[in-house]
């Protein structure tokens, strides 16, 4: 097998799919190695920038996914007839910052950390597939564990929780009472980065 038709035949998978799919996958359905799977991922992706396509190639973890470019998003709205997201609020996307920061994580971890209960704000999260129960926590009582999903790696164009900013210096959370104080580069970053709209 060729790697130009490895390359198209990733391209045919991901197509087909339209979900993200794992390189061990594909690899295991072409009876290839994953690395060279994973090197035939990375020329389809510059091959659609060269050539600069209306589709793009989002590494999520170890998952793949081919997807339209966002710079095209209010095209294929008027096209799909597609209403724009509610866009999330301040307090999803504290939520959201805490938990990928700090994921797997309780609501009552969150809850401590904001002051305030989160069940409505966790929930939206869920239902919009930004954040997944990851389990329960082995203390008595259960409680159930969230972490954030690929959606959400998707969403804040992300292709690991390693590309996140760095968290400020001796800064436990995002919506700690001195937060005022926290007037560096790298809170600031955190903060603009978290209230992209989704």
């Amino acid at each position: 097998m060729t790697n130009e038709h490895i390359r198209s035949a990733c391209e045919a998978i991901l197509f087909a799919s339209g979900e993200p799919v794992e390189a061990s996958r594909i690899a295991e359905a072409l009876e290839v190695e994953t690395e060279t799977v994973e090197g035939a991922l990375w020329e389809l992706s510059r091959a659609l920038d060269e050539r600069e396509s209306g589709i793009c190639l989002l590494r999520l973890g170890s998952k793949y996914q081919l997807v339209s470019r966002k710079e095209y998003a209010q095209e294929i709205r008027n096209v799909l007839d597609i209403k724009k997201n509610i866009p999330l609020s301040p307090a999803a996307f504290e939520v959201l910052a805490i938990v990928a920061y700090n994921q797997p994580v309780t609501k009552a971890y969150v809850e401590q950390i904001r002051g305030v209960d989160c069940s409505g704000v966790i929930s939206t999260l869920c239902q919009r597939g930004l954040l997944e129960e990851r389990g329960r926590l082995d203390l008595p009582g259960r409680p159930l564990l969230y972490g954030t999903t690929p959606n959400f790696l998707r969403c804040f164009c992300l292709s690991s929780l390693s590309d996140l900013p760095e968290l400020p210096e001796n800064t436990a959370n995002l919506n700690d009472e001195n937060d005022d104080e926290i007037d560096n580069e790298q809170g600031e970053q955190i903060r603009n980065f978290f209230q992209t709209e989704e």
